[in-house]
């Protein structure tokens, strides 16, 4: 079985063994399939815009006749050089013309195939880690220790640091999808480019929620006054290793979004229309924790806890160890005196 793991996958794509020139990309993380294909597929070829170096098929259209990708590794270029064949799988079953091309002798050309989740028993798979001229290799959303390379790559190569603090963050926000970490990462780089530092004021300024946690059901929980929601939610994110102080800089936004739409209902409008033009971009499943939000808390109210939550934001930056201790607490004090009027 020529399944590889860990950094065996590393030495692999630095230097892929020319004996085994079908290589399967597959797994949850379709961001790091794609890149982990661009490099080899760069290595492969002199050329990746020639049409004539480097051949993309798809899978479902390989499904009707597998034969063609026997075919296409093994004709001869007309000028010459290394080709490279790009597979996008899809739903169909092509596995037959890669166990027949397996047991082929292939000459100067390189097979990649991208696809997602695949079960052990898939027979694309089966087919890639029994043939000794394959190798399968799983591709899963990064790890701490994976993020923790990434960000340092890309500060190297922007001759930046990065604060501490920025860095925590940075990490709670990265980690669904190699592509959008990367992408998030070199726009945070040229964000900062020329300071010598990226600070957590620029994360904050610049890097979208790439990871797949969402903290939203943490603050709607605390201000819809839903002690439990917040109780579980908030443990979840601490599981999941999401910074604390993350989680202090969407409640601020919220109460300040709140305070905004809640001086339109004290001018006159429903807490529906000042939910619409007050909170940009939400979500249709949020708006009715929302509105019992804004039904649960005046302007005045609002305003003392927008204090409140800056007092708390800035304890755990001050104390990172007692962080989590802190931002809980914090907002579990909103959801419990939530319904308390006066």
């Amino acid at each position: 079985m020529v399944a590889l793991r860990g950094k065996d996958i590393d030495t692999f794509l630095a230097r892929p063994d020319a004996g085994r020139p079908i290589i399967l990309l597959y797994g949850a993380d379709a961001g790091l399939v794609r890149e982990r294909a661009d490099a080899l597929m760069k290595s492969a070829v002199d050329d990746p815009n020639d049409p004539f170096s480097l051949v993309r098929m798809d899978g479902d259209d390989l499904a009707a006749e597998p034969s063609r990708l026997v075919e296409e590794a093994m004709t001869v270029p007309l000028f010459g050089g290394r080709r490279a064949i790009r597979v996008r799988a899809g739903l169909k079953n092509f596995s037959s013309g890669v166990d027949t091309l397996a047991d082929s002798d292939i000459k100067d050309c390189r097979i990649v195939i991208e696809a997602g989740e695949l079960r052990p028993e898939s027979p694309l798979r089966k087919v890639c880690e029994k043939a000794r001229t394959a190798v399968a290799i799983a591709c899963y959303p990064d790890t701490e220790r994976d993020l923790a390379k990434l960000i340092d790559e890309e500060l190297r190569v922007s001759n930046l640091r990065m604060a501490a603090d920025a860095r925590a963050t940075l990490m709670s926000l990265l980690g669904g999808d190699r592509q959008a970490s990367r992408n998030e990462l070199r726009k945070l780089t040229l964000y900062a480019h020329g300071t010598g530092e990226v600070t957590l004021d620029d994360v904050m300024a610049v890097v979208a929620d790439a990871s797949e946690l969402k903290i939203d059901p943490i603050v709607d929980g605390a201000f819809a006054g839903n002690p439990t929601a917040v109780e579980v939610e908030f443990n979840k994110a601490m599981i999941a290793g999401t910074y604390p102080g993350m989680i202090m800089m969407a409640a601020q936004r919220q109460a300040a979004l709140l305070h905004k739409a809640s001086l339109l209902v004290e001018a006159g409008s429903s807490a529906s229309a000042a939910v619409e033009s007050g909170f940009p971009r939400l979500h249709f499943s949020r708006k009715g924790t929302v509105e019992a939000a804004l039904r649960n808390f005046s302007a005045q109210r609002l305003v003392n806890i927008i204090d409140q939550l800056a007092v708390a934001a800035l304890d755990v930056r001050k104390q990172n160890a007692l962080g989590a201790v802190i931002a809980q607490r914090a907002l579990m004090s909103i959801a419990v005196n939530a319904r308390r009027r006066g």
